[in-house]
């Protein structure tokens, strides 16, 4: 990246090949890769624990930490997204789907659980 490219959300997309990628790595030389090692049990752990980071540093209102926080959490989204199959495009999708429609009326569109 150049001084004058300005960062984007096309960063989600080329860390989410790289991790992709860890699949099946050593574990002992990757950090993703540990993570896949570790399964989805480990993986969903670690996005609650960043989840609950990022609910603590919003409160806190310090915008750096909350922002440092954030990446975290995405990035161990991505992790799980491609533990269990689940593409980018797929929640992009699922976002313009819902494009347009109040959140009220998106809740009550779900089937009850």
């Amino acid at each position: 990246m150049t001084t004058t490219d300005k960062p984007s959300a096309e960063v989600l997309a080329r860390l989410f090949e790289t991790i992709s990628a860890r699949k099946g790595a050593d574990a002992s030389k990757s950090y993703t890769a540990s993570l896949f090692a570790g399964g989805p049990k480990l993986i969903c752990r670690k996005v609650g624990e960043e989840a609950i980071e990022v609910t603590i540093e919003g409160m806190k209102g310090d915008a750096a930490a909350l922002t440092r926080e954030s990446a975290d959490l995405l990035y161990h989204l991505l992790v799980l997204w491609a533990e269990t199959g689940v593409a980018p495009d797929d929640v992009w999708a699922e976002l313009a789907r819902r494009e347009g429609t109040s959140g009220i009326a998106e809740k009550a569109s779900r089937p009850k659980k």
